[in-house]
């Protein structure tokens, strides 16, 4: 009974490491579009890491989220999210667009983290 729970222990030690690890190195970031506008329209993000941002389209049409700086181009349906994978970014500036509607443009600011 003893080795059994041990090793019900060590089984859910080695689970939940990389789980914990994993979510230290991805930050949620969020860009809404609403009114075929980003919000915010400049995202600041940490430099030499691994990314996940979610694209959450409110609008009912759908728009693309566009980047050559990323080497991105995702569709995001009306009312939907999508997920975007990216990095790890050098510091710099990195800029992405609304291909529906070409006025919505936004920038991801890579900085390195304050030592």
């Amino acid at each position: 009974m003893i080795v059994r729970l041990i090793v019900y222990l060590v089984l859910g030690v080695c689970f939940w490491i990389p789980v914990l690890c994993l979510a230290q190195t991805q930050t949620p970031n969020t860009i809404v579009i609403k009114d075929h506008q980003f919000i915010p329209s400049q995202l600041v993000v940490p430099a030499g890491q691994k990314l996940r941002i979610t694209v959450d389209n409110q609008d009912a049409t759908a728009e693309e989220f566009e980047s050559f700086d990323l080497d991105r181009e995702q569709v995001v349906e009306g009312n939907h999210k999508i997920t975007v994978f990216i990095g790890p970014l050098t510091p710099g500036t990195y800029g992405y667009w609304a291909d529906y509607h070409k006025s919505s443009k936004g920038t991801i600011v890579a900085q390195e983290a304050a030592k």
